[in-house]
C-alpha cells in the first residue's frame, strides 16, 4: 500500500512539473477578408496560414530561440474594410497582446496596418500586397516578398508580349488601386515595345456585364487581351469572353486565375491563359515547393493559390526561421527579417529595404490543367504557347 502511495505521489509531481514546464503558446494574431469583396480571394491566404500552424505544432513547435513552442491562431474578420483592419491590428498588439502578427489579405490592408506597425515598432512578414508604393514605406517593420510590383510587372509583360510577336493588345483595367497602378506604367512600356492600344477601357470593381467592352474588344481583333481584373471579374470575362468569341492568341487575367475555384469551373477553357505568379511546384531546383503542395492538397482537398497561398505560406516561413534566430524580442526579429537570406518554397529570399531583392517578376500559364511559369526563359518550367 505505502509503495503504491509513493509511486502515486510521484506520477503526481510528475504530472504537476510537466504542466508547469509545459511550454506557453505563441500567439499570433492576424486578420482576413471573410466578408466583403475580397471574402472570394482570402481563405488561399488562410489556408495557407492554417497548414503552416499544423506543420509547425506537429513538429512539436515553432523554434523560438532553441525553445519550442506551439502556435495559437488570434483571428478576426476584417470585412475587406480597411477602417476595420486597423482597429483590428491595434487590438491585436495593445489588448489581445500576441506575440506575433501576420498579415491581411490585399495591399489595401498592408497599406492601413504599415502605420500600427510603426507606432508599436512590431515587426510583420506581408505576403499578399503589391504596389510601387510599398518602396515608400519606412523599412524595419514591414517586408514584401513579392515580385509581383506594377512597374516591373508593367515591364515584364510588354517584354514578353514583345518577344512572342504581340502588336496590339486590349486592356481592360477593374478601377481599383493594384489594377490601375499596372495601367499606369502598363500602357508607356506597351508604347515603348511598339504594341499599340486600340481598347484601352476601365470599369467598376462591382461590374455585373462586359458584354459592351467586349464587342469593342472583338471588333478590335488584338493579338493580346490584358483583363486587369480580380476574381470575380475575372470569372466574368472568362464567361463573357468565351460567349463573344474573343480568339486572342495571348489572354491575360490578373487576380484569380491562380486560385483553385478558377480552375474546376473553367476546366479546359483555362489553359493558354496568362497571369501574375512567381511560385510553381514544377519547379526543380526548389526542393521545398512540391512537398508543400502536397500537403496543401491533402489537407483542403485542393490546389494552393499559386501566387496568394505561396506568399502566404512564404511569409510564415520567413517568420519561422527569423523567431528560431532571435527569438520574440521585437528589435532582434526586425534585425533578423532585414540581413537573413530563407529558404522558402519560392527559393532564396533576401529583403533590400522593404522589397524582396531575389525572386524575378514571372509570369505564369496554365498548360493541360498546370500552372507552368513561362517568363522570364530563364526560369522557366515550360515554353509560352498561344491559346486556341
Amino acid at each position: 500500500m505505502l509503495r503504491r502511495m509513493m509511486g502515486a505521489a510521484v506520477l503526481a509531481i510528475a504530472l504537476v512539473g510537466g504542466a508547469a514546464l509545459a511550454a506557453e503558446p505563441v500567439r499570433i494574431g492576424f486578420s482576413i477578408a471573410q466578408t466583403g469583396l475580397f471574402a472570394a480571394a482570402a481563405p488561399s491566404q488562410l489556408n495557407a496560414y492554417e497548414l503552416w500552424k499544423e506543420e509547425v505544432n506537429a513538429a512539436g513547435g515553432l523554434d523560438v530561440a532553441g525553445e519550442k513552442r506551439p502556435i495559437e491562431f488570434v483571428m478576426y474578420d476584417d470585412q475587406s474594410n480597411p477602417e476595420q483592419t486597423v482597429r483590428i491590428y491595434e487590438k491585436l498588439i495593445t489588448e489581445d497582446r500576441v506575440d506575433l502578427l501576420l498579415a491581411p489579405w490585399g495591399t489595401p490592408m498592408h497599406f492601413a496596418i504599415a502605420g500600427v506597425l510603426e507606432k508599436h515598432q512590431f515587426p510583420l512578414v506581408g505576403n499578399s500586397a503589391a504596389s510601387v508604393q510599398l518602396r515608400e514605406l519606412k523599412p524595419g517593420n514591414i517586408w514584401f516578398p513579392t515580385s509581383a510590383i506594377p512597374d516591373r510587372m508593367a515591364a515584364e509583360l510588354a517584354k514578353m508580349l514583345k518577344a512572342n510577336g504581340a502588336k496590339s493588345a486590349a486592356v481592360l483595367t477593374n478601377q481599383l488601386p493594384f489594377s490601375l497602378e499596372i495601367k499606369q506604367f502598363l500602357i508607356p512600356e506597351l508604347e515603348k515595345a511598339g504594341i499599340s492600344t486600340p481598347v484601352n477601357d476601365e470599369y467598376p470593381p462591382d461590374v455585373k456585364d462586359m458584354t459592351a467592352l467586349l464587342g469593342k474588344v472583338k471588333q478590335a481583333a488584338p493579338d493580346a487581351v490584358l483583363a486587369l481584373s480580380y476574381p470575380n471579374d475575372s470569372i466574368l470575362y472568362m464567361n463573357q469572353a468565351k460567349e463573344a468569341g474573343i480568339a486572342a492568341p495571348f489572354q491575360f487575367v490578373l487576380v484569380g486565375p491562380t486560385i483553385d475555384f478558377f480552375g474546376k469551373m473553367f476546366g479546359k477553357d483555362l489553359d493558354g491563359i496568362v497571369t501574375i505568379g512567381h511560385w510553381t511546384p514544377a519547379k526543380a531546383d526548389w526542393p521545398k515547393a512540391k512537398p508543400f503542395f502536397d500537403a496543401y492538397v491533402a489537407k483542403f482537398n485542393a490546389n494552393p493559390d499559386y501566387l496568394d497561398s505561396a506568399l502566404a505560406y512564404m511569409s510564415c516561413e520567413i517568420l519561422q526561421q527569423a523567431v528560431a534566430k532571435a527569438g520574440l524580442d521585437k528589435a532582434k526579429l526586425r534585425e533578423a527579417i532585414s540581413t537573413a537570406t530563407f529558404d522558402t518554397i519560392n527559393g532564396p529570399v533576401k529583403f533590400e529595404g522593404v522589397q524582396n531583392a531575389t525572386t524575378p517578376t514571372s509570369f505564369l500559364q496554365f498548360q493541360n490543367g498546370q500552372a507552368q511559369l513561362v517568363w522570364p526563359p530563364e526560369a522557366a518550367t515550360a515554353p509560352y504557347k498561344p491559346r486556341g
